[in-house]
């Protein structure tokens, strides 16, 4: 059960690397516009709002980051637990008020992470 929870914290936290790249960097690329279902004329107006999302998910992944390689074990948990949660917050936050495949797209794998963590 810790590896599995290793593994899912660490996938979770590179999903969210990856979205910091489409959101901040990537945001007007075909890929990028592909991902979010945007155009280039929407993308091209909301870079930098895109990119302040990006920031965020930047800081989940370094939250989750920080949780797996804690040298105290125990403060390392609670890391990735509340760090986790935030995720499912915003993975929820996001599917009722945004698009409904984010509950699956990044809930999902929060949720699964957050279960092994608990039952590590």
């Amino acid at each position: 059960m810790v590896i599995a929870s290793i593994i899912f914290v660490a996938l979770v936290a590179m999903e969210h690397l990856y979205i910091l790249v489409l959101e901040m960097f990537l945001w007007t690329s075909d890929r990028a516009r592909k991902s979010f279902g945007t155009t280039k004329e929407f993308a091209e107006s909301t870079k930098s709002l895109a990119a302040n999302q990006g920031l965020y998910n930047g800081f989940l992944a370094a939250g989750l980051f920080w949780g797996l390689f804690h040298p105290t074990a125990e403060f390392g948990y609670q890391l990735q637990l509340f760090f986790l949660i935030c995720v499912l917050v915003a993975a929820v936050y996001g599917g009722l008020t945004a698009k409904k495949s984010i509950l699956v797209v990044q809930g999902l794998p929060a949720l699964i992470a957050l279960v092994f963590v608990l039952f590590a």
